[in-house]
């Protein structure tokens, strides 16, 4: 949708310089960039390959400011942030057809909001409540008395099971499996056998939440699993039952959190990371990937980075490992 630099900078609250009359109609990156594009530099040598690029337009720092640049500048204090704003605006995503398929199966107590969408066999349980603008995707199955809110997004072949609860403006991402049940088991020490522990508590999501393909989420054996509003959960994660998760948390591929972990609101989780029971990850911490977290470790430090099994800021992993390669040098000779 072709739309002016001066439009696109009044709604992403950038500061143009330059001609606000140029148009652009799509986001790109500065090396596939063609005309009508609009890109973003965050430090000064992208910017130079930005304006040396195919693209009408730059997104960039406030230092471009002094630049009399030969392309218009939406000038903003974080340039990726307004970037992505931008890409909403001009690459809206694609929207589906309310409406419910011939083939969709949905029990006569569900309750249904304005325009919904109900895929190709998909299957809606009994007393289900899904909000107005929800899409339910073709294959998907929503178990009894589970809740969504509106404008969610349930993609084909996602399985949410009964009882659990979504906010607003969720998205689930296809193969995702909601509210299964924990792995709990008690062992009988008289005959080695192991016997499943109740895994009848709930799973509450809030809303603008986003859970990545093939991530399963637990539902709480006897209490609650939560996942706080505005997380994200990348593909291959999976979370145990009992976890309470916080706001705004991000977390990365093939993360695995055993049961009964508190993560607090703004913690940064990389890819592959192993938190044991019961450990808590406290405000603002970043565990960096392949971090291995003990059972019932507190890890606190707004900011810090921590690195390494067992998990330790950055700065002593990397002491410890030069007194390794020292020591491994010394015994070498």
């Amino acid at each position: 949708m072709k739309t002016s630099v001066a439009v696109v900078a009044q709604k992403i609250a950038a500061r143009l310089a330059g001609d606000g009359s140029v148009e652009v109609e799509s986001v790109s990156s500065i090396e596939s960039a063609k005309p009508g594009d609009l890109v973003f530099a965050e430090d000064e040598a992208a910017l130079v390959r930005a304006l040396d690029s195919g693209g009408t337009a730059v997104i960039a720092g406030e230092s471009a400011a002094a630049n009399h640049a030969p392309k218009p500048l939406l000038i903003a204090r974080f340039p990726k942030l307004a970037f992505a704003r931008a890409a909403r605006l001009l690459c809206p995503q694609r929207s589906f057809e309310p409406g419910i398929h011939s083939s969709a199966v949905i029990e006569d107590s569900a309750r249904l909001g304005r325009h919904v969408a109900v895929e190709p066999g998909a299957v809606v349980g009994e007393k289900v409540v899904i909000g107005d603008r929800t899409r339910i995707g073709a294959g998907s199955v929503i178990g009894a008395e589970a809740r969504i809110g509106s404008d969610c997004n349930i993609t084909p072949n996602v399985t949410i099971y009964p009882g659990v609860r979504l906010g607003n403006r969720v998205i689930v991402h296809s193969g995702a499996v909601l509210g299964s049940d924990g792995f709990g088991y008690v062992r009988d020490p008289a005959t080695g056998h192991y016997e499943k522990f109740p895994q009848i508590g709930g799973l509450e999501i809030g809303d603008d939440v986003e859970i990545g393909a093939n991530t399963t989420v637990d539902r709480g054996a006897l209490d609650l699993t939560s996942i706080g509003r505005g997380t994200k959960l990348d593909n291959l994660v999976h979370v145990g039952h009992n976890v309470r998760i916080g706001e705004d948390v991000v977390i990365a591929a093939q993360t695995g959190f055993s049961g009964s972990i508190t993560v607090e609101n703004g913690a940064v989780i990389g890819g592959q990371v192993g938190i044991g029971d019961h450990a808590r990850i406290e405000q603002g911490v970043v565990l960096g990937s392949q971090c291995g977290v003990l059972p019932k470790k507190v890890v606190r430090g707004p900011g810090v980075v921590f690195w390494g099994t067992p998990a330790r800021p950055l700065r002593q992993y990397l002491k410890e490992l030069a007194v390794l390669a020292r020591l491994g040098k010394k015994s070498g000779a």
